[in-house]
């Protein structure tokens, strides 16, 4: 689905789960800011710790089932209150509108949450806003979350690295031609080096503790190997974690027994 440019967007939102049908999901609050749906799930045992999650989906799609999949698990495994941050599309809506929704539910997160009680957790796309929402907040000396826990990140929106090539014949999810196709629908007229969707392009100094999981049959992972090295240039406290011949977001996928792994090891960070 991603190997065509114009990407076909609208065939791949028919894979798109807005509510899920189980009741435990039907019964959770929702609300609204800006243009972003969130759902809160409640933590169980009523702490007052968060995790802001933000989906993937190339900017063009999601939530995915795989994302509600995965919050359930963090529900039951965790103390945290979760929500759900399913914020505007492209081509609808280009990165500075969804940035924008990006930094208004971080807002608001910090009128019920203190900011070391806040994890962002993104995958794909999710992991781009994530690290450049933080980039935002300490450019504008605000509060920072206590960690980013970043699955399978997109840090270069123009996908120039010429060893991305390689990946692209391996890669069994993504190819250049269609991920290029929506970063181009997303930017709209901004140019692809703009940190709002290409964040390797930013400062790392000051981040938050950091969790990576990366995966070496993943297009993404050339920018993911400078991820890393910008991370230690910065001191920044940072775990990566490499799945070994894995695609992209392959913590999420249920049927890999080292996403199954992997997400164990998730959980023991946050725990």
């Amino acid at each position: 689905m991603f190997s065509t440019d114009p990407v076909d967007y609208k065939k791949i939102r028919k894979e798109d789960v807005k509510i899920p049908k189980s009741s435990f999901f039907k019964k959770q609050k929702r609300f609204t800011v800006l243009d972003t749906t969130v759902t809160e799930v409640l933590s169980k045992e009523g702490t007052n710790k968060l995790i802001l999650f933000i989906h993937g989906g190339a900017f063009i799609s999601g939530p995915a089932e795989h994302h509600w999949n995965t919050i359930r698990k963090l529900h039951k495994h965790t103390v945290y209150t979760i929500w759900l941050c399913d914020y505007p599309k492209a081509p609808e809506s280009q990165i500075d509108v969804i940035s924008n929704n990006i930094d208004a539910v971080y807002k608001k997160a910090l009128e019920s949450y203190q900011p070391e009680n806040i994890v962002l957790l993104g995958d794909s796309v999710g992991g781009t806003l994530s690290f450049a929402l933080v980039q935002r907040l300490i450019k504008n000396q605000k509060e920072i979350p206590s960690k980013i826990i970043a699955i399978s990140p997109v840090m270069d929106a123009t996908l120039s690295n010429p060893r991305i090539m390689e990946f692209d014949k391996k890669d069994p999810m993504l190819s250049k031609k269609g991920i290029l196709s929506a970063k181009k629908m997303c930017a709209n007229n901004k140019d692809l080096t703009d940190l709002k969707i290409s964040p390797i392009y930013g400062s790392f100094n000051g981040f938050p503790k950091t969790l990576l999981f990366l995966g070496e049959n993943d297009i993404m992972y050339p920018d993911q190997e400078i991820l890393v090295e910008k991370l230690k240039e910065s001191s920044i406290t940072f775990r990566a974690i490499v799945g070994k011949q894995m695609p992209h977001i392959w913590v999420l996928l249920p049927f890999l027994k080292e996403g199954k792994i992997a997400l164990k090891e998730l959980l023991k960070e946050l725990n």
